[in-house]
């Protein structure tokens, strides 16, 4: 009973919050796994982080994704995860939920990708053998795209009014003074690759040009997949019989009508009393056809 109320609980939880418990779910299981296996958590997270070299991703092509739910210590975790549900407020407020999701996975899939090119193009980068996890790369495509979008909305921040364009501007150029330093250029990378997501998301959509579409798309498929026949919308064709058509054959009309026009005749010369109980009968069908 108490796990139904606990997952009653995490579906009537908006996106974000069903992120945010998806992310420390996934969090404590490894840090658990690892405790009672007695091995480091880099060790089970192995298969699940990005790797830098692209014959590696080959292997384990699910981690361009996967990686931005794993995180590798609790400041970690807990900073991404307070970014997260902040700039969540001001998407979900002009956006669905769908949207929100597309923007968190494109943004780690574009922050991914900068990562992986960024190590294997730049020589600055090649020295430096790593792996990339945290949702870092999906938080940057989210508060650039709510900064973009709608730049003037304003908050407190310690007392002091901020406008969100000047929060992830902030951010931003510290993500670039870092990257510049090598403190985590990896995972600096990944910031800025979603950051540019994020903007050209937003520019676009308001433009009128939905980038996110196609996997929205891919979305509704995935879900479909694990929806059971009772949850899929039931679609019933009624196929409806075509009437046969009363309407007789040519030859068969002709004769019809002489026979109408002779009786009509024998009425203008001696009247409708002249005429039988069967060309009476006749006539009055013929009205009624």
């Amino acid at each position: 009973m108490q796990g139904q109320n606990l997952l009653y609980k995490f579906k009537t939880q908006n996106i974000a919050m069903r992120l945010i418990v998806i992310n420390v779910v996934v969090f404590l299981a490894f840090f658990i796994a690892s405790f009672l296996f007695r091995t480091s958590t880099d060790v089970l997270m192995q298969w699940f982080v990005l790797p830098e070299q692209p014959i590696e991703i080959i292997k384990q092509p699910w981690s361009i994704l996967t990686y931005s739910f794993l995180h590798g210590g609790f400041y970690h975790i807990l900073f991404n995860m307070i970014w997260l549900h902040f700039f969540s407020k001001f998407i979900l407020n002009l956006f669905s939920e769908k949207r929100f999701l597309t923007i968190y996975l494109l943004g780690a899939l574009f922050g991914g990708l900068l990562f992986v090119v960024g190590y294997n193009v730049f020589p600055v980068f090649q020295s430096k053998a790593g792996y990339l996890l945290g949702a870092s790369a999906s938080v940057s495509a989210l508060m650039v795209f709510a900064a973009t979008y709608s730049p003037n909305i304003s908050f407190r921040f310690f007392m002091v009014n901020v406008k969100l364009w000047q929060l992830a501007l902030g951010l931003f150029l510290l993500d670039l003074f870092r990257l510049g330093t090598g403190t985590n250029a990896g995972g600096m990378l990944s910031h800025i690759g979603g950051a540019v997501f994020g903007y050209f998301y937003a520019i676009q959509l308001a433009k009128g040009n939905d980038i996110g579409a196609w996997f929205e798309k891919i979305l509704d498929w995935a879900v479909d997949l694990f929806k059971t026949r009772k949850e899929r919308p039931f679609k019933k064709v009624h196929k409806t019989p075509r009437k046969k058509s009363k309407v007789p054959a040519k030859g068969a009309k002709d004769e019809r009508q002489m026979k109408i026009d002779s009786i009509l005749d024998k009425i203008g010369k001696s009247g409708y009393e002249s005429l039988s109980k069967a060309e009476k009968h006749f006539l009055f069908k013929a009205g009624n056809e």
